[in-house]
């Protein structure tokens, strides 16, 4: 038995027992020790607040916090709770403000967070007399709200509630670190749009979804159809030094086709050669620059985020825990500012191909949240996640679970300190 109250069958992380996915007491500690301890967790793109007194409401772990664009230019992010009673005072998911009211009780708010008006703070003339009032001690500066440290690298924004944690390019490591550079490189965002689900799973199913190479070339036969991800593409996976963070790494082959017999490499039964788009404009791919070579890199940051390159659609991909059972998923859609109107155009439709009813993505939410249902019923049994072996390491290939195993190796280190 571990400090974490869950036994694993194996000292090693290839089997992995339900109760990660169900103990409410788990879910609590993870919270504590991965979205509020340590760790450094997304919470936007410069591009969502451009002007002074732009703000974005969104999640640390299940806390509320703004990201607000201050009048000087800067980025702040604070908790949205009120400090006199606690209300979650802004309820807009994005605006514009020259300041925060909570409506409770007319607390106001600066851009950056402090503390600016309380009413009736020296209290209320009556009858010749002064009656209530703040004590005479009391000072605004000791009330703003509970401010967040911040870093911002590339125009996309982390936050920690953990004012001693390690730098944002520590945190990532230089393997990860090489990705997300490459993605953003400098250039201007533009903001294309969202798309917002509920998935009935816990929100660690996510991450493995996006460190599980085995499933796109099976599950998603869109993908196989037309080439976009195949298993016998030429691939990379990476990890930082912690096995925390992931990256997976794909080069589809010539003219979308399979590098070998498609039978053989695929093994998905209902694929036909023959299929073909009514609107072709989905597979109307054209290599960037800044691509490098690979067309396909799927980053994931531990806990709190995705960052996706599929062919010409790029988004980040936000998780936010709200119970051990469910986590709210949020896509941005985005371009950069130099993008041709063709390349806006086609941004735009291929990132029909993912979110909530994207042609492939749509997928990963209905066996996440079959996968839940199952983990619920049976505490007392496991995954297997034993594909290329059990140990964790970086790999040439995608026919692994490597970076699933590695994940939960990091998870142990930390959960059962």
């Amino acid at each position: 038995m571990t400090h974490s109250a869950i036994p694993w069958p194996l000292a090693d992380t290839s089997r992995i027992p339900f109760g990660v996915y169900t103990d409410a007491a788990l879910h609590s500690k993870e919270l504590q020790k991965f979205f509020y301890e340590k760790h450094w967790c997304y919470v936007g793109l410069e591009a969502e607040i451009p002007q002074p007194g732009d703000f974005k409401r969104t999640m640390v772990g299940e806390r509320s916090v703004i990201m607000a664009r201050t009048e000087d230019g800067g980025i702040r992010v604070f908790e949205n709770i009120c400090a006199h009673r606690g209300m979650r005072f802004c309820r807009e998911r994005h605006g514009n403000t020259k300041e925060f009211v909570c409506p409770y009780h007319q607390w106001s708010y600066t851009l950056s967070g402090e503390l600016q008006g309380v009413p009736f703070r020296r209290g209320v003339r009556q009858g010749g007399k002064v009656n209530g009032g703040m004590p005479s001690d009391f000072n605004p500066k000791d009330h703003g709200l509970t401010q967040l440290k911040v870093a911002s690298r590339g125009g996309v924004v982390f936050a920690s509630f953990d004012h001693e944690v390690e730098s944002l390019e520590d945190f990532l490591g230089p393997s990860i670190l090489h990705y997300f550079d490459r993605l953003f490189n400098g250039r201007q965002l533009k903001i294309l749009g969202y798309n917002r689900q509920r998935i009935p799973g816990n929100w660690k199913l996510m991450q493995e979804n996006i460190k599980d190479p085995y499933h796109p070339g099976l599950l998603h036969t869109w993908f196989v159809t037309f080439g976009l991800w195949r298993a016998d593409n030429q691939s990379e996976l990476k990890m930082d030094a912690h096995h925390r963070h992931a990256a997976m790494i794909s080069t589809r082959g010539n003219a979308g086709q399979a590098q070998g017999d498609t039978a053989q490499v695929t093994q998905v039964s209902s694929f036909k050669s023959s299929m073909q788009l009514n609107d072709p404009s989905f597979l109307d791919i054209v290599p960037e620059a800044w691509w490098g070579g690979p067309t396909a890199v799927m980053t994931t940051v531990f806990p709190s985020v995705i960052f996706q390159q599929q062919v010409n659609s790029v988004s980040t991909r936000h998780i936010q825990p709200d119970g051990h059972g469910h986590f709210n998923f949020v896509w941005t859609h985005f371009g950069f500012e130099d993008d041709t109107p063709e390349m806006h155009a086609r941004r735009l439709n291929q990132a029909n191909l993912f979110g909530p009813a994207g042609f492939v993505s749509a997928d990963d939410g209905e066996v996440i949240e079959f996968s839940q249902q199952s983990f619920e019923t049976r505490p007392d049994h496991r995954t297997l996640v034993e594909l290329g072996g059990r140990s964790v390491e970086d790999t040439d290939h995608m026919v692994t679970e490597t970076l699933i195993r590695g994940m939960y190796a990091y998870w142990r280190q930390v959960m059962e300190a």
